[in-house]
């Protein structure tokens, strides 16, 4: 009879598999949207989940700009930035960034700040694709179409 191994196995780069996932994000939760997106660009849904290797998958977002938040957290929460400049703090609302030129930035800041930070965590941003409308390059690479509405029903606004 064969023994159980009881040694965790570390994958290597070259060892890496990564497939692309495409999610609709119409009327999605933005911080629910953003772990999911998050685990998946770590790669933690994966079994050979490797924390200092780049094992994620891509991930292309959709309708980036039609995102909701829940409650009055759209117009109360406070985004703030900092010019480096002495008194150079800034301040805006996710409302007025969804209404301004870049509404997808809303999505991405939320992902990145669940994201790692230093070069593993820009390698596993640069795999994740946001666009505005429906359309988007990525056809050629055969992307699965995730499903997040359903996977929890708070997952989605109602009304």
């Amino acid at each position: 009879m064969k023994a159980i191994s009881k040694v965790t196995r570390s994958i290597k780069p070259a060892e890496v598999e990564k497939k692309w996932h495409i999610i609709d994000a119409e009327g999605l939760v933005v911080g629910r949207l953003a772990a999911i997106i998050a685990n998946i660009l770590r790669g933690k849904h994966k079994p050979s989940y490797t924390p200092h290797v780049d094992c994620g998958d891509h991930v292309i977002v959709i309708n980036a700009d039609k995102v909701k938040f829940t409650g009055n957290k759209a117009q109360t929460k406070v985004y703030y930035k900092h010019t480096g400049h002495v008194g150079g703090i800034k301040e805006t609302t996710p409302a007025k960034v969804l209404e301004g030129r870049f509404p997808e930035r809303v999505l991405e800041k939320a992902v990145q700040r669940m994201i790692p930070r230093g070069p593993l965590g820009r390698d596993q941003m640069r795999a994740l694709h946001l666009y505005n409308g429906t359309d988007h390059p990525h056809g050629g690479q055969n992307p699965e179409t995730l499903d997040v509405a359903s996977m929890n029903r708070k997952n989605k606004v109602s009304a």
